[in-house]
């Protein structure tokens, strides 16, 4: 009888606390990914991270935080910054999402999706300019190259003598720019935004 006790208690406990990571705590992921918060601040009822994944079939989208939130959407979702269908949002994009949670579900009221960054041309180098530059040398050329990736992508691959300053990361690693004033500075990333 005790033994029985026992395991309805343990099992109540299990199941408010799969209840509580799913539904009514959920707020206690990070609504905001890392690299958002260079430009906005956490707000109640929005999402801001990264597509991970799109199923057109079951409308639902995975917005990337540091933590996984699956958010339904629907036909009176609104859509800003894209002309496709929801589920041709590629992985990895820069998304906002304010929700509405209704009966322990995240409903889309409107996904935004980040539009590329605009850059002034002059500000810009081509790749055939890079390709001369990295053939001259940093020293000859006077440049140094930033790669503003996370580590594990800059692990994977990188342009030949770039650093990795993750963008997050910049301002504690102002340090690893050079300290002359002339030098080139390239910056790049995964993407156009």
């Amino acid at each position: 009888m005790t033994k029985n006790i026992f395991f309805k208690k343990a099992f109540a406990v299990a199941a408010v606390t799969l209840y509580c990571s799913g539904g009514l705590f959920a707020a206690e992921k990070p609504q905001i990914l890392k690299p958002c918060t260079q430009c906005h601040q956490a707000e109640a009822n929005k999402l801001r991270g990264t597509v991970g994944s799109v199923s057109g079939k079951a409308e639902t989208i995975q917005v990337e935080t540091g933590a996984t939130w699956i958010v339904k959407f629907d036909e009176k979702t609104k859509i800003n910054n894209w002309q496709q269908p929801v589920n041709k949002i590629p992985k990895e994009k820069e998304i906002a999402v304010v929700f509405a949670e209704k009966e322990g579900k995240l409903y889309a009221e409107s996904i935004t999706v980040k539009p590329p960054a605009k850059v002034r041309d002059e500000q810009l180098i081509k790749a055939e300019a890079l390709s001369k530059l990295i053939a001259l040398g940093a020293d000859k050329g006077n440049y140094i190259i930033i790669d503003s990736r996370p580590a594990p992508r800059f692990g994977e691959a990188h342009i030949p003598g770039a650093i990795n300053i993750y963008d997050a990361d910049f301002d504690k690693n102002i340090e690893k720019l050079p300290k002359e004033k002339d030098k080139i500075l390239v910056f790049y990333c995964a993407g156009p935004t």
